[in-house]
């Protein structure tokens, strides 16, 4: 029973956010362009929960507080993959505590349960840490089936070449890998989350705890922490995992945890919405007003455009050219990291971006995985 109620509590810090009814309707990036296309980039949540599966009939769409009709507009739901990428780095605790115990096999399970399923919505990295100064990188971003499997099948193969926990060390390293994961996509919008897995504290000191968590806080990306064991404290993971974190007391409940925090990747993955319509305007500057409505609960957004040079011709599927560099760029990285995130107030800009460390990895990790 105590090992439930554990769960439960770190299960009930990950979801806990936000409050208030009604549906929060937060815009990520919109865009308006020749010949008459409108589209808007936004997430869409209840009471801090990502709301997903709504369809193009879930929203109505007002111009200037006028109903645009659906047979005009011809409003549709575009496959949000078009304008963003979703990455998910799983870094996993290799030290000679996983290792050389019998919970191996049960941890190298959980993350082939978890690669399976946040695998069908997004793409995913694994990679592993030990006491060593690197990285181990064991299934890259853009794998084939086949690396995945082999991937995944070096976990439970894995020998740790320093017996030490690079726990701080190898926090910083992911995010600066992903980084680099991302900055490859050819994506316009790019999401980024880090999963770390650990059983212990950082033993190896080649990184300090609060450059590690001023790197986490600092972060444009979600990070989630599982922890297992008593070794290392709710208070430690919370500052690991500031998107959320679970503590369980032994590696038999690694399963569960892994399906939690991966379920959650999926939902707020699934709370973007891409919109998009043919707008009736064939000139000035118009406000266009997104209403979603669900479940009896409804919320709104506005978006300011201009029609200038508008005209027939439009088709709402095409992909919008969103800005990528612009005003709303730093808007666009709180949300990844923080879904509950409000729009910056503009007479208080921000200060200079902090260093990011440059990551380190060691490619082919399996290279040293005899199984024991």
């Amino acid at each position: 029973m105590h090992q439930t109620s554990v769960f439960a509590f770190g299960f009930g810090l990950l979801l806990s956010a936000g409050c208030g009814a009604g549906l929060k309707l937060t815009k990520i990036e919109a865009a308006s362009h020749k010949p008459s296309n409108v589209a808007l980039f936004f997430a869409v949540d209840r009471d801090g929960e990502p709301v997903a599966d709504l369809l193009a009939s879930d929203f109505n769409i007002y111009e200037d507080d006028k109903l645009v009709s659906i047979d005009e507009s011809r409003q549709t739901i575009v496959n949000p993959e078009i304008a963003a990428a979703h990455y998910t780095l799983l870094l996993v605790d290799m030290s000679a505590s996983v290792t050389a115990s019998d919970q191996l096999h049960e941890v190298a399970a959980a993350a082939i349960q978890f690669v399976g399923e946040v695998g069908k919505q997004q793409r995913v990295g694994i990679y592993a840490f030990d006491g060593g100064k690197s990285l181990y990188q064991l299934s890259a971003f853009t794998p084939t089936e086949q690396q995945t499997a082999q991937g995944l099948n070096s976990l439970e193969g894995f020998q740790s070449r320093d017996p030490s926990t690079n726990l701080n060390g190898a926090v910083v390293q992911a995010l600066a890998e992903l980084d680099k994961q991302l900055n490859i996509s050819n994506a316009p919008l790019r999401f980024g989350t880090v999963v770390v897995f650990t059983d212990g504290t950082d033993r190896a000191n080649r990184v300090p705890l609060q450059e590690m968590v001023d790197a986490v806080e600092a972060s444009r990306h979600a990070v989630y922490a599982i922890g297992v064991g008593h070794e290392i404290d709710d208070s430690t993971l919370a500052r690991i995992g500031k998107s959320g974190y679970i503590r369980v007391e032994d590696s038999s409940a690694s399963a569960a945890a892994f399906n939690e925090i991966g379920q959650r990747i999926v939902r707020v993955a699934q709370r973007y919405y891409l919109l998009s319509y043919c707008s009736p305007a064939r000139a000035g500057k118009h406000k266009v007003t997104v209403e979603a409505n669900s479940d009896g609960d409804e919320g709104k957004l506005d978006y300011a455009f201009d029609a200038t040079g508008f005209g027939p011709g439009c088709d709402p599927n095409k992909p919008p050219p969103f800005d990528t560099t612009g005003k709303n760029r730093h808007m666009r990285e709180r949300m990844m990291a923080d879904p509950d995130a409000e729009p910056a107030d503009p007479a208080r800009p921000n200060g200079p971006p902090k260093p990011r460390a440059k990551a380190e990895i060691k490619a082919g990790a399996s290279a040293d995985t005899t199984a024991k």
